[in-house]
C-alpha cells in the first residue's frame, strides 16, 4: 500500500512538471505573438510616414525667388527711362486717308512715350488702308508705326536711341532685338517698306532714315512729302512744325 501511494505522488509531481512546461511554452508563444504584433505596428507606422519634400520645396522657393529677381531687374530697366517731356517731343501725329483724302491728327504726348498707347490710338482712326503714327523726339530720332487691322509695322531710324528714350526701347522690344551698346553706330531697325504702297519705297526710306545729320523732324517731313500729306501735316502742327 505504501509503495502505491508513493508512486501516486511521483505521478502527481510529473503532472505538475508537464503543466509548468506547458505554461512556459504558452508564455513563449504569447511573447512571440507580442513581438509579431509590434513588428506589424512598426510596419504600419513606416507606411504612414510621408516622404519629406522639404529640400525640394526649398529648391522650388529658390527658383521662384530667382524668377522674382529677374522680374525686378526688368522693372528696374524700365524705371531707368524718363519719359520725353512736352518740350522734347517735336510732334506725335496720326496720318490716314478717309474717303481718299489725306488727314493728319495730333495725338496725346503719351503716344510719344508708349508704343502700346500709340498702337491703341491708331486703331481708332478710320483710315482706308490703316493709319500711320509719326513721332519725332528732340530732333534726334523718329519712329513710324503703321496699323492695319491686326498687322503692326514699326520703324525706328536710330536703334541707339533705345538706350535713352522709352518709345525707342519699346520698338526694340517689339522687334525682339537687343538694346545696342551706346557706343555702337546708329542704324535704322524695323520695316523699311512700311510705306512702300504709299509712295515711299524701301530704298527711299532707308536713305531718309540713315541721314543722321539731319533733324529727325525734317526727316519725317520728307516722308510726309513723298506720301502727299504735306498740307494737312503742316496745318496740324501749325507753328510748331519742324
Amino acid at each position: 500500500m505504501t509503495g502505491d501511494k508513493k508512486n501516486d505522488k511521483d505521478i502527481d509531481v510529473t503532472d505538475v512538471d508537464h503543466a509548468d512546461v506547458d505554461d512556459t511554452s504558452a508564455d513563449r508563444a504569447g511573447t512571440a505573438d507580442d513581438l509579431d504584433s509590434l513588428d506589424d505596428d512598426d510596419n504600419e507606422l513606416d507606411a504612414s510616414v510621408v516622404t519629406d519634400d522639404y529640400d525640394d520645396d526649398l529648391d522650388d522657393d529658390s527658383d521662384d525667388d530667382d524668377d522674382d529677381d529677374d522680374s525686378d531687374d526688368d522693372d528696374d530697366d524700365d524705371d531707368d527711362y524718363d519719359d520725353a517731356t512736352s518740350d522734347e517731343i517735336d510732334f506725335v501725329v496720326a496720318l490716314y486717308r478717309e474717303g481718299g483724302e489725306p488727314t493728319v491728327t495730333e495725338l496725346p504726348d503719351i503716344c510719344a512715350n508708349d508704343l502700346d498707347e500709340l498702337v491703341a490710338q491708331l486703331r481708332r482712326m478710320p483710315g482706308d488702308v490703316g493709319a500711320v503714327g509719326a513721332v519725332s523726339i528732340n530732333g534726334e530720332f523718329f519712329v513710324l508705326c503703321r496699323v492695319r487691322g491686326n498687322q503692326i509695322q514699326v520703324l525706328l531710324n536710330d536703334a541707339v536711341a533705345s538706350n535713352d528714350w522709352p518709345i525707342a526701347r519699346d520698338v526694340i522690344d517689339f522687334l525682339g532685338l537687343e538694346v545696342p551698346d551706346p557706343d555702337d553706330d546708329s542704324e535704322p531697325v524695323g520695316d523699311l517698306d512700311i510705306l512702300a504702297d504709299q509712295g515711299v519705297s524701301d530704298f527711299e526710306m532707308e536713305s531718309i532714315a540713315e541721314d543722321f545729320d539731319e533733324d529727325s523732324g525734317e526727316l519725317v517731313g520728307r516722308v510726309v512729302e513723298d506720301m502727299k500729306f504735306t498740307e494737312p501735316f503742316d496745318k496740324a502742327l501749325g507753328d510748331d512744325g519742324p
